[in-house]
């Protein structure tokens, strides 16, 4: 481990973390724009009105991340310079999990007065402050005094880092366990910043001073030994008036035990003395107080136990706290970060653990189960959930407590947030928002798959649709109780029903293809793609998803033979929606249409422009060839520029379309319009029609693997009514996207 951080920190160029530009620096406007003489007019504005450098300048998403390395977790007083790389990664995980950029700051200052005055003379270069790896008890001092000083959030994460995300877990195992905050007994072992610090949260989240018992080195914390001098300012709040003890004399009935101190000073015998089904913070790294094992074996009963380790369950880690904090506060343009702002924190911490963890997140934890209960107290680190819960949280108590400088709209806050994490996140607000105005009934063909069943709850939780899970009705239902889902499901069960009418209109809909009644009675007993299929045709739903469990053309095959095209349309295609960070594509056919002559490939064009409004989105259109406007003239290239042809002679196509063209030439602005001045795109294009299902399935892959795009979809359109068909391994996120879109095609279809 020791040569692999070595050599990931050396390899060029050394370190963790670069400045990137944000603006345009490729011509010298851009550059007398940068800088001079450009800059003259912000720099004059701001001298104005100081708030403007929000507007001017990265002021607004810059955090200062400052030590002095004299208490670097695991490593001690080791000096500024030796701390420099924790805090560049400090900086990493800021910008990974909350998009805030960071300067680090190692001041070689011990002495408090000088540190203070070092930190607040930077107060105009950043929106924020985060104090790392300052020794106590001068952590609480230098906190304090800056907080007072400077009108920008200052956090001492290792004092309240901790303290809010035990505080998440407290409240979540306090629930678990039936105990009351307000009645809990509270052993910590620690009398250091992070303990202090967590201890007077936990007073915030309702438990009685009088009911925590802190334990350093030396022992109970008394009065006694507070009256002798014994201990500091800051620990001395938490003196008990009980006589003179040790860590296993102070454990004894105690409901939870917080250790924040070192490894291995807690036996099975301790854990066996307390109170039933005990909480155990065990917090200490590497080696925590108590090993999970050791502790989990000590008693038959529910033992709920957290770490500070990856390796074990309800690891504490404060990335799932500091970048978060910031982000709403910073987005409010907080003086502060202020008791209310923690509590809102930990609360939305615990709420979002109750929640069902979607696939990306189980997955990247080994596919560990991961539901709500002993051992799942706490979200992951990277469930990048937690920003659109934790930071809204933040900012709207910034709101409440008068600490917030600027106030909006929570709700449309979230969408920003999103918009932050990717451009696929922001176009598939915009279905989802359409879908919830008016949610639809959507069938569920695969009902009993687990993961069908998840996304179905979703879908209702969300409001994006009306889920119909079609399935065993029993097992549907045992599903729901084994995943502990609020979700009381709508569901059809084609073999335990009088579903005649449905036989019938198969049977008509496919005699003339060789099916008799008997055979068409089979397919809806016992093939869920037919009956939905049927239900969609009928009318008895609005939309149909399937395909998580089947190929995609055996999955396909029943929606084609039982609702068929549109009217206005021959041929259905599958498209792929790909983001990129500044660009939306739309890729077709790459699901359905094998070698597609210039009919086809001027109709998926059509129904692909259609699928773009829909987001939102403008089409610009280019049919794809490895030729560039007849510059090769073959039977491959003359289809795509056929297709382009009656696609600008019909009146009816309301938006730009080109081709053929090679795909640097429809996506490259300088090559489309500075070498072909001619073409009818005066933009780069956004729909992107292959000439082949190879080349379109191809071309997406490559572009999602090795362009970093990501990828919603596929999409089928050009269907009579709303179908969409799976990838095998879609996870409930991309099931729950489909629905939205399938849900606003259904919309469409009423107007």
């Amino acid at each position: 481990m020791d040569e692999d951080a070595l050599e990931y920190h050396r390899t060029d160029p050394p370190g963790k973390i670069e400045i990137s530009t944000t603006k345009p620096t490729n011509t010298q406007r851009d550059l007398s724009l940068a800088y001079s003489p450009g800059v003259a007019a912000p720099c004059l504005e701001i001298d104005e009105d100081e708030t403007d450098a929000y507007q001017y300048t990265t002021k607004g998403n810059l955090v200062g991340v400052v030590s002095n390395g004299s208490a670097v977790l695991g490593l001690g007083d080791i000096g500024a310079q030796a701390s420099k790389p924790v805090m560049e990664g400090k900086g990493v995980l800021f910008k990974r999990f909350a998009d805030i950029d960071v300067f680090d700051i190692e001041l070689e200052l011990e002495d408090t007065d000088a540190f203070v005055e070092a930190v607040a003379a930077m107060e105009p270069t950043f929106g924020g402050i985060n104090l790392e790896d300052i020794a106590a008890p001068e952590c609480f001092e230098i906190e304090e005094r800056l907080r007072e000083r400077l009108s920008i959030p200052v956090f001492h994460d290792d004092q309240h880092g901790t303290a809010i995300i035990t505080g998440a877990a407290l409240l979540n195992a306090v629930e678990i366990s039936g105990k009351d905050l307000a009645d809990l007994e509270v052993t910590v072992a620690g009398a250091g910043a992070a303990a202090v610090a967590t201890a007077r949260f936990y007073v915030s989240l309702g438990v009685r001073r009088e009911n925590i018992t802190m334990v350093d080195i030396d022992g109970i914390l008394t009065t006694e030994r507070a009256e002798a001098g014994d201990l500091n300012e800051y620990n001395r709040q938490f003196a008990s008036d009980v006589p003179e003890g040790e860590l296993a004399d102070a454990m004894v009935g105690a409901d939870a035990f917080v250790g924040l101190s070192t490894g291995g000073i807690v036996s099975q015998e301790m854990v066996r003395s307390m109170a039933e089904d005990p909480i155990i913070f065990a917090m200490a790294n590497p080696e925590p107080e108590i090993d999970y094992e050791s502790a989990k074996a000590a008693r038959d009963d529910t033992v709920i136990m957290a770490t500070g380790r990856s390796d074990y369950p309800n690891q504490v880690n404060n990335v799932l706290g500091f970048p978060f904090l910031f982000r709403g506060a910073l987005d409010v343009r907080a003086t502060e970060i202020n008791e209310a702002m923690k509590v809102a924190a930990a609360h939305a911490l615990a709420e979002l653990a109750k929640q069902d963890v979607p696939d990306a997140v189980v997955k990247a934890y080994g596919d560990q189960p991961l539901q709500f209960g002993p051992d799942y107290i706490i979200p992951k680190p990277l469930d990048t959930r937690v920003l659109f819960e934790v930071a809204p949280a933040v900012a709207r108590a910034a709101i409440d407590s008068g600490a917030a400088r600027v106030e909006f709209d929570v709700d449309a806050y979230v969408e920003r947030l999103e918009a932050r994490l990717g451009k696929s996140r922001e176009m598939m607000r915009v279905v989802l928002n359409k879908a919830k105005s008016d949610p639809k009934r959507i069938a569920l063909a695969e009902g009993t798959d687990e993961t069908i069943v998840r996304a179905a709850a979703q879908m209702a939780d969300r409001g994006v649709a009306e889920p119909v899970l079609i399935g065993d009705a029993a097992e549907i239902e045992g599903t729901v109780a084994d995943l502990a889902l609020e979700f009381d499901p709508d569901v059809v069960d084609p073999g335990s029903g009088d579903y005649d009418e449905y036989v019938d209109h198969l049977y008509e809909r496919r005699r003339r293809n060789g099916v008799t009644r008997r055979e068409a009675e089979t397919m809806i007993r016992d093939d869920t793609n037919y009956f939905g299929s049927v239900m969609v045709d009928r009318g008895d739903a609005d939309a149909m998803l399937t395909g998580l469990t089947n190929h995609y053309p055996s999955a396909l095959r029943p929606p084609l033979q039982v609702i068929g095209t549109a009217d206005d349309a021959d041929y259905a295609a599958g498209v792929y929606m790909l983001t990129f960070k500044n660009r939306v594509v739309f890729v077709a056919d790459a699901t359905v249409n094998q070698a597609p002559d210039a009919d086809v490939l001027a109709e998926v064009t059509r129904h692909t422009a259609d699928l773009a409004r829909r987001f939102d989105v403008d089409p610009r259109a280019a049919l794809l060839s490895y030729s560039d406007f007849g510059s090769v003239d073959n039977e491959g290239t003359r289809k795509p520029r056929e297709a382009a042809q009656r696609l600008r002679d019909d009146p009816d196509v309301d938006f730009p379309v080109d081709g053929e063209m090679q795909a640097d030439t429809a996506v490259v602005e300088e090559m489309l319009t500075g070498t072909y001045e001619f073409t009818d795109l005066e933009k780069p294009a956004n729909v992107l029609v292959f000439p082949n299902l190879e080349a379109g399935n191809i071309g997406y892959k490559l572009l999602q693997r090795l362009g970093g795009a990501e990828a919603i979809g596929p999409m089928l359109v050009g269907m009579d009514e709303p179908v969409h068909v799976l990838q095998r391994g879609d996870e409930v996120k991309d099931i729950v996207n489909l629905a939205a879109v399938a849900t606003v095609d259904a919309q469409g279809d009423e107007s």
